[in-house]
């Protein structure tokens, strides 16, 4: 009985042995082929569009909507006619915005959504009296490199890629948002002609900004983020110079001389004067109490971009200190920057 329960065993082991690699094998095998297949492949599932990875690390915005999406010269398209496979193929878009069609000739689909190019390219195929009743089906598979260029006080300046019309807000998160130091106020120029008029977009950093999410971006236009205006604070103050805006370009007398340190002990502090010189050349000279503002009975003048806020040392100091004079003093004060 113990033998034939020695014998069984062996027999059950060699059997084992001779499966077992073959098992191996099989796994090995399917496990390979796994690897092989492209991650989120499936057999018989279309991916619907074919977009080409952009040769630069600059990530591409693709808006929510492909119906949005306009053609541009250099995009290259597949054009599917059904039933009819010799005018199944992809093509370049040239620079003039054309397909070139064979027997067809030249269809201009720059500016057009795919479905309107498609019914473009159906009449064109019917008026040539080419096909009786042509259905074209148009894909894009490659986008052409178009960007737009943010500078200024962003924190990453430099080209954003885009391929369609983008909200502005999403171009500035694309290029790291604007800086403490940025201004209250955006420049857009649509095209790439350095003498187009800008288009300015008001921006506050601490409220949300509806302005700069329906303002629409498109490929080959410029954002321009501005560093905050500047207003100097001279005469007997701790630190004087020039201070930014940063607080979403709003500042007022009060706030600039706290920016500045501080009045010194020797200051007329009842004696201020605010210089403001307006786009059309005049100026604005503006007496005022640092004493009453201090108590309440007076409000602080909100200051504007290259106002000059002083304080002088005494009443005989500020009778002599003229607007002319004050200017030049503010052309060569340093300018600190508060962060």
């Amino acid at each position: 009985m113990a033998k034939s329960r020695t014998t069984f065993s062996r027999g059950l082991l060699l059997l084992l042995g001779a499966a077992l690699p073959a098992a191996v094998v099989t796994a090995q095998a399917t496990q390979g082929a796994s690897a092989l297949q492209p991650s989120g492949a499936s057999s018989g599932v279309s991916t619907g569009k074919a977009m080409a990875t952009p040769q630069s690390q600059t990530p591409l915005i693709v808006p929510k909507d492909l119906s949005e999406l306009r053609i541009e010269p250099g995009d290259l398209l597949s054009v599917n006619v059904y039933d009819t496979p010799e005018f199944t193929n992809s093509y370049r878009v040239d620079l003039a915005g054309n397909l070139t069609i064979p027997l067809c000739g030249k269809v201009n689909v720059r500016g057009l959504t795919l479905p309107e190019a498609a019914r473009r390219l159906e009449a064109a195929l019917k008026d040539g009296q080419i096909l009786v009743q042509p259905q074209v089906n148009i894909d894009v598979q490659q986008y052409a490199g178009q960007y737009v260029t943010v500078t200024g006080e962003v924190a990453i300046p430099g080209r954003v890629a885009l391929i369609a019309p983008t909200p502005l807000g999403e171009i500035l998160a694309q290029a790291g948002g604007a800086t403490a130091l940025a201004g209250s106020h955006i420049k857009i120029r649509h095209g790439g002609d350095d003498a187009a008029p800008e288009e300015e977009v008001p921006y506050l950093r601490s409220q949300s900004n509806r302005e700069t999410a329906s303002m629409l971006v498109r490929p080959g236009d410029s954002v321009i983020v501005p560093r905050a205006g500047i207003v100097y604070v001279l005469g007997a103050v701790n630190r004087p110079g020039g201070y930014l805006m940063q607080e979403d370009g709003k500042l007022n007398v009060a706030e600039a001389l706290a920016l500045s340190g501080g009045t010194a002990l020797q200051a007329n502090t009842g004696g201020l004067r605010v210089i403001r010189r307006n786009p059309d050349g005049t100026v604005l000279d503006f007496p005022l109490s640092y004493d009453a503002i201090a108590k309440g009975t007076q409000t602080p003048l909100l200051l504007q971009a290259q106002d000059i806020v002083y304080v002088p040392m005494s009443k005989v100091r500020s009778a002599f200190m003229s607007t002319t004079g004050l200017m030049s003093a503010a052309a060569s004060a340093a300018i600190y920057t508060v962060r």
